[in-house]
This record gives C-alpha cells, sequence and structure tokens, in this order.
C-alpha cells in the first residue's frame, strides 16, 4: 500500500462518522439492533419524556393496563449520587403510583436497580398491593439484590432472556466502611464455630488465627448482620406466599397444592436466596433459567406473547442510550407521572 492510500484509509478509519440528525429515536431504531442503530444518530429536539412515554405505550398496547418504571442508571453510573433503591425513592414512587386512575386494579412495573435497602421496597409493596389486584414486575435487565425481593412480591415476573435477578443476602458496612455481603460473615461464623468444635472433639484448643477473627469482630456487626439476613428472608417468604405463589393451586402431576407446601415451598425458596453457600458472591447473576430450574420460581418469557419481547427491549435500548449520554441517574415514569434525577453538574 502506498504512503498515499495509507494516508487515506488511516483517515477514513480514524474519523469519527458524522452523525445522523433526527428527531426521534424510537422511528430509526432497527430490531436486533435496537442499540447499535442509535450509536450514530443525533437527536435534535426530542423530548427524552415523550420518546420514554411513546415506547411504554408499546408495551401496554400489548399489556393492556398502566405501565410504571422505576430504572437507575446500572450503565454509566453517576458519581454524587446514589442509584440504590433509598428512602428518598418513597415520595416520587407513591406520587407515580397515586397518578394511576382508581379504577385501574392490574399493573406492570419495570425495574431496573443494582439493589439497595429492603426497608424502602417493603415500602414500594406497601403502596402497590392494597392498591392493586394484580402486580406483574417486567424485568429488562438486572434487578439485583432488594430488587430481587421486590421483583418476587409480583404475581407475575417478565423476564428478557438478557435480564438477571440476584441472591438477596444484605450488604454491611465493615470496619473499614467498605460493605461486605452480610452472609458472608455468617458463613465464616460457622466455619470458626465447627473447627472449633472439631478440634475441642480432639482435645485440641481452638486455631489461634480463628480467635484473633473473632476478636476483630464487632458483636453489634455481627447482630446486625443476622438481623437484617433474617429480615430479608422474611420478606422474600410473604412476598412468594402472599403473592407470587398466590396463584399456585396444582402441581404438574394435577393434584392440589396444599397451604403447608405453599408456605415450604416459600420458605426454601427465601433462605436459598438468601445463601452466600450458595451462590458464593452477592453479584451472582441468576437468569430466569437458573430461577426456574433451582428456585423453582415461575418465570413468565415476553417472547411468548407476540410483540411483547420486541416492546422490552426498545424500550431497554433508549434507556441504555439515555444513561449513557445524559448524567440521569434515576427515572421514574409513567404516561401520568414523571422524575428524572441526575447527578450533580461540576460548577466550572
Amino acid at each position: 500500500m502506498s504512503k498515499k492510500n495509507r494516508n487515506s484509509f488511516i483517515q477514513r478509519h480514524s474519523t469519527p462518522p458524522k452523525k445522523k440528525p433526527v428527531d426521534s429515536l424510537l422511528d430509526v431504531m432497527e430490531d436486533g439492533k435496537e442499540f447499535a442503530s442509535l450509536v450514530d444518530v443525533a437527536p435534535q429536539g426530542i423530548n427524552l419524556r415523550d420518546e420514554i412515554r411513546k415506547s411504554i405505550s408499546e408495551i401496554e398496547a400489548i399489556r393492556k393496563h398502566p405501565t410504571l418504571v422505576y430504572a437507575a442508571n446500572v450503565i454509566n453510573v453517576p458519581s454524587g449520587i446514589s442509584t440504590e433503591i433509598s428512602y428518598v425513592d418513597d415520595l416520587p414512587f407513591s406520587e407515580m403510583v397515586s397518578s394511576v386512575p382508581d379504577n385501574i386494579d392490574e399493573i406492570d412495573i419495570v425495574i431496573v436497580t443494582p439493589g439497595g435497602i429492603a426497608q424502602q421496597v417493603s415500602q414500594f409493596v406497601n403502596r402497590l398491593r392494597p392498591r392493586f389486584k394484580n402486580v406483574s414486575m417486567i424485568l429488562p435487565y438486572m434487578s439485583m439484590s432488594a430488587g430481587t425481593i421486590w421483583a418476587i412480591s409480583g404475581n407475575e415476573i417478565w423476564m428478557d432472556q438478557r435480564a438477571f435477578i440476584g441472591p438477596i443476602d444484605p450488604q454491611v458496612p465493615g470496619k473499614d466502611g467498605r460493605f461486605v455481603p452480610a452472609q458472608a460473615l455468617v458463613a465464616l461464623l460457622k466455619e470458626i464455630q465447627n473447627r472449633g468444635q472439631e478440634n475441642i472433639k480432639n482435645g485440641q484448643n481452638p486455631d489461634w488465627s480463628d480467635i484473633l477473627i473473632l476478636q476483630n469482630m464487632d458483636a453489634r456487626e455481627i447482630g446486625n448482620t443476622l438481623s437484617l439476613s433474617q429480615y430479608s428472608v422474611q420478606l422474600a417468604y410473604e412476598y412468594l406466599l402472599n403473592h407470587k405463589f398466590r396463584d399456585w393451586q396444582k402441581h404438574s402431576n394435577g393434584e392440589s397444592v396444599t397451604p403447608q407446601e405453599r408456605s415450604d415451598r416459600a420458605n426454601k425458596v427465601a433462605n436459598m436466596l438468601c445463601s452466600h453457600e450458595h451462590w458464593k458472591v452477592h453479584s451472582h447473576g441468576i437468569s430466569r433459567e437458573v430461577a426456574w430450574n433451582e428456585l423453582k420460581i415461575k418465570i413468565n418469557h415476553p417472547e411468548d406473547v407476540s410483540g411483547l419481547e420486541r416492546a422490552i427491549r426498545r424500550f431497554w435500548a433508549l434507556l441504555y442510550w439515555i444513561f449513557e449520554n445524559s448524567p440521569t441517574a434515576k427515572i421514574f415514569i409513567s404516561s401520568q407521572y414523571s422524575l428524572f434525577k441526575s447527578r450533580p453538574v461540576s460548577q466550572k
């Protein structure tokens, strides 16, 4: 290749392509390349609230009832503002629920979250369950930790093939300020206890290294760890028993499900979701296949309903683009309500 041709080649492939001006992201979105088709466009005069609502309407046209969205930026995580479920979310979420017309008794909740405070999830559920007969959860992507507890409070869980939930073992701050999974501490205590009992049985003293670990543990931290774990399990058990498993009436062999069987299943699943020993890491992503095969939680597949998978993927690609290209940290939005939370813009 001559120097002239080489320079021409380098110039063509190093110069960013000129972005195409568009007045609607959804109108230029291509099926199968929902996000990729937005990368080289330059939106002009687009009202992002209207775009999201247009995408929501595609879901609502198929599902036939209102959709509320609680979505945190898990793509381009903003600095200076929390994207986790927290107490500051209570009022905007309550306002969004209150904006739903009184005659509506079924609703969908779209959730995207890295997790957060389980106590606030219980408040979300308290806003929803007395008001609506059926609540379905739609997961286009991640709904981790406390978000998983929220998801299993739904009568139905609709998960895209790319979506995942996660273990519900809470995280607690250690002495160094870092957060560690509560169940990891519980597992460590059990391990030390088992080693100590085995040593005593063999006429030996407990390992000195184990004694040092115990001496460096804060009793209040351990107590808090156990309480938070029990709280997460209790919430998960109640939501599974009263909501997710509410309509589970028949076994696959046709026999009736007894109340005791329903309770036992809810208890087993809740404890398994909180098991650090099973999942190993708090960030373990649980796919819809694992949710069914290991946890025996029924998951609905959007692709089984004509147009629903497409509508959900278009919605998520739009949010993905917004999160990547704006300071938006969290979005509360429906056809009747909208609130965008953004990270602080640095002052010059």
